[in-house]
């Protein structure tokens, strides 16, 4: 009974017409909306920050082939995220398809991973958009002390970052108001961003110096890869989209536009931006904290750097909004679920949202973003989300031999050497991850098997 209890899953039409909850997430989304909400998560530090300090560190120039090998990796979890999320439009993403698919102990170890994704992804931006928005408050001679703008740390002399624990705070009484309210904020903001992303592409094509590709792998191929699984963390935020899909109208249909619409305009303006940023700068001046500012100013365009700057502050909002939304359903699903508390799965009547979960999980979040120094943040990010990645790619086998599911929505391709192949290359990239990082994930699944012991596997509606 025990073994029996692990491997329980989930029927599909429970959760589709649960009945456990009177009032239900509204469908309210479309096809453009939840391209927004991709470009949104996708689009932040990975374009304003990442390319200039793994180009410095492991890929020179050749990072565009990093972002490459990355985008291939996503494209093709994304296909599989694609036909899970038509055949199965419920919150909760990749937990739930697991839930499904392979079980209950297996979908906590996913919601758990997400958990962990989307919460220290949240944190890690907020803590960047501190330091943008400090020193872009400085060029109107308005400062932030130092004491109360970085994470604790006396000897440095800062105690707490109140400008990522208010960032925080401010978008999750956004995403409070409702779903559609936050949608039209991000869609602003989204447009906003890549129209100063194309601004950068344009001028600075002009002042590109094709000595400074030269040598295009100092790092080898080796340092590819280990770029390629660093700029990975650049892509995090399209399987954030599946977590809309209880949302969405006709999600047959919107889920897969979504999720791969977003991901594809993303790798164009991620190799674009790249391209140009180590053909104005040499790979090894790139180290720093702003580097597509730190290259605009190098070619004396320095009204336009802080555009950039203007734009990278709004950029890293729209990704704490997607990844904090994807964090709110994640919890509301699995109270529903009963593997969390089910206070975490009330639905507010007037706003149609998790209002409860929202703010338990901004909490959380906000003191990591005020008190904790992320450094090896992108890292333990990324091996939460290969881990999903790798059992999603896999569940498509299921999936597809599990005859109680409608498959009349996307299908992908070339079943099933693609998935068979996602699956690997989400374990190839997983394996070039430091040591440090393994350990500190297992003591993170080692907390979530003591809870889900302790009280999901106790609690859990399928008990029942």
């Amino acid at each position: 009974m025990f073994w029996k209890s692990l491997l329980r899953k989930k029927p599909l039409e429970a959760l589709i017409h649960n009945k456990s909850n009177s009032i239900h997430l509204k469908k309210t989304l479309g096809a453009m909306d939840l391209i927004f909400l991709g470009v949104g998560a996708i689009v932040g530090t990975g374009i304003f920050i990442l390319p200039g300090t793994i180009a410095a560190l492991y890929s020179g120039p050749a990072i565009v082939l990093s972002f490459v090998i990355a985008a291939v990796v996503c494209a093709l979890a994304a296909l599989c995220y694609s036909e899970f999320a038509s055949s199965v439009p419920v919150a909760g993403s990749a937990y739930t398809y697991g839930y499904v698919i392979f079980g209950e102990f297996i979908a906590w170890l996913l919601g758990w991973a997400l958990l962990l994704e989307y919460g220290l992804a949240v944190a890690s931006v907020a803590s960047g958009w501190s330091s943008y928005f400090k020193t872009l408050l400085s060029g109107f001679n308005l400062h932030i002390p130092d004491a109360i703008s970085g994470a604790f740390n006396p000897a440095a002399g800062t105690y707490v970052n109140i400008p990522a624990i208010a960032i925080v705070a401010i978008i999750a009484y956004l995403l409070t108001r409702g779903i559609r309210e936050s949608t039209r904020v991000n869609a602003f903001m989204v447009i906003l961003k890549i129209s100063v992303i194309l601004l950068f592409i344009l001028v600075g094509v002009f002042y590109v110096k094709p000595d400074n590709w030269e040598p295009f792998m100092p790092f080898g191929f080796s340092g590819v890869l280990n770029g390629a699984a660093l700029v990975f963390f650049a892509y995090l935020g399209f399987d954030a989209v599946s977590s809309a899909a209880e949302e969405v109208k006709n999600p047959q249909k919107n889920m897969p536009i979504g999720i791969i619409g977003s991901l594809l305009v993303c790798t164009v303006l991620y190799i674009a931006v790249s391209i140009v940023l180590t053909g104005i700068v040499s790979y090894q001046d790139l180290n720093v904290a702003d580097p597509v500012a730190f290259a605009l100013q190098v070619i004396n365009q320095n009204w336009i750097a802080g555009i950039v700057s203007l734009g990278a502050v709004v950029g890293m909002i729209t990704v704490i909004l997607v990844m904090l939304y994807g964090g709110t359903r994640l919890i509301y699903a699995m109270g529903r679920d009963g593997l969390l508390p089910k206070s975490m799965a009330e639905i507010d009547a007037k706003t149609n949202t998790p209002i409860k979960s929202t703010w338990t999980y901004a909490i959380v979040i906000m003191f990591f973003a005020g008190f904790v120094p992320l450094n090896r943040l992108a890292e333990l990010v990324n091996m939460g989300t290969l881990f999903a990645f790798m059992m999603v790619s896999i569940g498509i086998i299921f999936l597809r031999r599990n005859k109680s599911i409608a498959t009349g929505g996307f299908k992908t391709p070339l079943y099933p050497v693609l998935p068979i192949v996602s699956f690997l290359m989400c374990l190839f990239l997983i394996t070039r991850l430091s040591v440090e990082t393994w350990i500190a994930c297992g003591v993170w699944f080692l907390l979530g098997l003591v809870l889900y012991f302790t009280f999901g596997r106790r609690n859990s509606t399928l008990n029942k």
